[in-house]
């Protein structure tokens, strides 16, 4: 029995050598996982931090001298900074407020049944799977004055969009809302869709009205979801670079990014450069912390 038992004892050993532990699998997939983060996201983000203390030029066969927190300094007290936070701040307020408002909006709309639904919500999704610069050359022909379609549309003649100061913002921002309004739609219809039916019913047997319905069981329901797609959206606006590089030069319309751009890889100020980006950085975590906390404001009621 003694033998028999110990034959049987090495013949499933091997196989057990031969399975992965739950410990060996979580290990296989989280340890690539983590090496790719260090590499090609902490890494650079250290490596920049340590920059943004220098007079570093990426142009420059020259060494990096410290310099401590001047770049900071410098850029804090340029007007011209704060001026392109300002016209940030006012497409993200105008472009984010749109999003929300049309995605929302078709949300409300495509709940419901009704023939080819699926095409019609595919179609609507088709804008947020284009390429950010074919999006922008796209709607850049669409504003031209000599042939695009807006101004035809709208009667307005020869009116120039992107070479207006006062319209090239705006303009600009409606593309954007063009572009993301439906990945506002899709989180609102996940959210819509999990609204409980019973809470309509009841509702409709106590007759009341479309609005009080609305204000008094989807919008608080939905509101998690509207809020995670705000602050999505409110990140992403805030580094706009692409739309608004290709569609206008206007200096109504250097936003935070562009600025970025043209400090680093026109001016070759890599040192400066790196401290506004870590400016930005710090605005949008600032304005992330402020939603979250909102979020679980509302997510405990």
């Amino acid at each position: 029995m003694t033998s028999v038992a110990t034959k049987m004892d090495s013949l499933a050993r091997p196989a057990q050598r031969r399975g992965l532990s739950d410990l060996g699998i979580r290990n296989l997939f989280i340890i690539p996982t983590v090496l790719f983060l260090i590499v090609f996201n902490i890494f650079p983000l250290i490596y920049s931090l340590g920059y943004s203390f220098t007079d570093f030029s990426a142009s420059a066969n020259a060494p990096a001298n410290f310099v401590g927190l001047r770049n900071y300094r410098e850029l804090l007290g340029d007007e011209n900074i704060w001026a392109n936070f300002v016209i940030t701040a006012k497409y993200v307020i105008i472009s984010v407020s749109g999003q929300m408002i049309v995605g929302f909006g078709l949300a409300l709309l495509l709940n419901r049944t009704f023939p080819m639904k699926g095409l019609v919500t595919t179609l609507l999704l088709l804008p947020m799977m284009m390429s950010a610069a074919v999006v922008g050359l796209f709607w850049k022909l669409l504003y031209d004055p000599s042939w695009g379609i807006i101004n035809y549309a709208l009667g307005l003649g020869d009116f120039a969009w992107l070479s207006n100061p006062d319209a090239a913002l705006f303009a600009i921002a409606i593309t954007d809302i063009w572009m993301w309004a439906p990945f506002v739609m899709l989180l609102s219809l996940a959210g819509l869709s999990a609204v409980p039916k019973y809470l309509y019913e009841a509702a409709a047997i106590d007759r009341a009205g479309t609005w009080y319905t609305f204000r008094r069981i989807t919008l608080p329901l939905v509101a998690p979801i509207l809020l995670i797609a705000l602050i999505f959206r409110t990140m992403e606006a805030f580094k706009t670079f692409d739309i608004a590089y290709i569609m206008s030069t206007q200096p109504t319309t250097e936003v935070i990014a562009i600025r970025l751009y043209k400090q680093a890889f026109q001016q070759w100020d890599t040192g400066k450069s790196c401290a506004l980006a870590y400016i930005v950085l710090i605005m949008v975590l600032a304005i992330t912390n402020i939603y979250v906390k909102y979020l679980n404001k509302v997510k405990e009621r």
